[in-house]
């Protein structure tokens, strides 16, 4: 075997070699970002389970407040029904916003405010949605590096040729970044429930 040929042999090999290095790769990011969306889920669906003993307990004294508690199940119910990242985005949103109401419209119950068992709610829903705000950058972080992978040359030829697609990020409006404002009605002597509003931009 002449010298050509054994260097034609190992410039195969070492294409080959690279080729199966980057599809590896890739098969890693890919699981990498499955696993990190499967910490949301996990998360979501705590939320989710505590929303009836909240709705529950917020309609033992609050029941005419129908329209709020109304929203926040049929918010709830729209996640079960996601099927896609994007659109457990957008129900997400929706039942933080209406968590958001509820619990503005519970201020102007000061015995409700005063439950144990709402106060408990509120506290391990606090402490969930944190848990989904740091599983949410743990996953857009590892969406991004799979994005970059699956676009940069040359591993986009591979991820094509495979199909590795790209992947969603998990994003949040931004009215639901902002913290919520409760207006007692003050000067205004009509006793109605407080509304939450946004904060001036």
């Amino acid at each position: 075997m002449d010298v050509l040929t054994l260097i034609v042999i190992g410039a195969i090999v070492l294409v080959v070699i690279f080729l199966v290095a980057m599809y590896n790769r890739l098969v890693r990011l890919r699981n990498r970002v499955e696993a990190s969306w499967s910490q949301i889920d996990v998360q979501l669906k705590r939320r989710s389970d505590l929303i009836p003993n909240l709705v529950e307990t917020v309609k033992g004294y609050a029941a005419h407040e129908r329209e709020t508690l109304d929203a926040v199940i049929t918010a709830r119910q729209q996640t079960a029904q996601a099927s896609t990242v994007e659109e457990r985005a957008q129900a997400e949103n929706m039942l933080t916003g209406a968590l958001r109401q509820l619990f503005a419209v519970a201020e102007a119950y000061p015995d409700l405010k005063a439950n144990q068992n709402f106060l408990a709610l509120q506290e391990e829903l606090t402490g969930t949605e944190g848990r989904i705000a740091y599983a949410r950058q743990f996953y857009n972080e590892q969406v991004l590096a799979y994005d970059n992978a699956t676009e940069s040359f040359p591993t986009n030829l591979l991820a094509g040729a495979f199909g590795f697609e790209a992947k969603p990020y998990f994003e949040v409006e931004e009215t639901s970044r902002e913290p919520v404002r409760v207006d007692f009605g003050q000067g205004g002597g009509t006793g109605a429930p407080p509304t939450a509003t946004a904060p001036p931009s």
